[in-house]
């Protein structure tokens, strides 16, 4: 665990993976549920993780087990479940431990360890360190501080979902994709699966040592 590294990590894992029909925590992925990878790479750089879900059902069916004895974690029921993303985040960040969270969606089997070390690196007089792509922000690949919430927690009020949207009124520290691919060349911290096409490709990088 990531002791001296003073982060929180958040898992968003209430999505209802309507598009893939089955539960994309919990789908074999290399002889286990994708979710015990990102789980594995995650609590290298963090002190304690929350997973969000949407129900006690969800909550249950979490692959978190004795093996874990030398993880300490939360399981919690999302606040906002019609929130999106936002929602998640905003509960989990009321229930991290550390000041600072990294988020983490349950389906992302690619994330690099370097990328998220250097993130952490580059928080001091921030709330926000994300990546951006094609000119875009990764806010579900992102550090968040609790100086978030009431931002966060208004939009939420007004069914304002857009996570991007709260940027404005915040310090944040963009990583510029040049930045990004000097640790991750191909982009693949931000990889969802959605799909079974995406599943398929996923597992087939996977396979080649990704």
């Amino acid at each position: 665990m990531g002791t001296q590294l003073n982060a929180s990590g958040i898992v968003l894992a209430g999505g209802r993976s309507r598009r893939l029909g089955r539960a994309k925590a919990l789908e074999p992925f290399q002889g286990e549920p994708l979710i015990r990878r990102v789980i594995d790479r995650l609590s290298r750089i963090t002190d304690d993780l929350v997973f969000v879900v949407n129900d006690h059902e969800q909550a249950s069916a979490l692959p978190i087990s004795s093996r874990d004895t030398d993880l300490t974690y939360e399981i919690v029921i999302d606040k906002y479940p019609d929130g999106g993303s936002l929602g998640g985040i905003y509960t989990g960040l009321l229930a991290a431990n550390s000041q600072w969270a990294f988020v983490v969606a349950c389906d992302m089997p690619f994330l690099n360890v370097e990328l998220m070390r250097h993130m952490l690196s580059m928080r001091d007089g921030q709330d926000v360190v994300v990546p951006r792509t094609d000119g875009y922000p990764e806010p579900t690949h992102a550090l968040y501080n609790k100086s978030c919430l009431p931002f966060i927690e208004k939009r939420l009020k007004r069914d304002d979902l857009k996570i991007a949207r709260f940027f404005d009124e915040i310090r944040v520290r963009f990583l510029e994709e040049a930045e990004v691919r000097g640790l991750d060349g191909d982009l693949l911290s931000f990889f969802n699966v959605n799909t079974q096409d995406d599943l398929d490709r996923a597992l087939t990088l996977a396979a080649e040592g990704r």
